[in-house]
């Protein structure tokens, strides 16, 4: 019987995400504010950065969620084979089992 292992992430790697997802929206939003152009201008680009940020957010999400309902499958169909493998008599040769 295999035991899955869930890869962790480490700190630095977590530090490293937060870092850079926080110094890209800085210079964008920091880009927008200072462009030479009207405020409707930069009001628009500023929600749409905002929509792409939170549509980011959402993607990882669903993301992670997918690949968390297939390992709870997978891992319910090993179970069941277990399972049956454990009770499988191999000498047994009746048609019932």
């Amino acid at each position: 019987m295999s035991i899955a292992v869930a890869p962790k992430q480490t700190p630095a790697f977590f530090l490293q995400a937060i870092l850079s997802f926080v110094v890209s929206a800085t210079a964008v939003i920091g880009g927008i504010a200072y462009l030479p152009v009207d405020g409707w201008t930069r009001a628009f680009l500023m929600i749409g950065v905002l929509y792409a940020i939170t549509s980011a957010f959402t993607l990882a999400k669903c993301v992670r969620d997918q690949h968390e309902t297939q390992a709870v499958i997978h891992r319910v169909d090993e179970a069941r084979i277990d399972k049956f493998l454990a009770e499988h008599d191999p000498f047994n040769t009746s048609p019932l089992g």
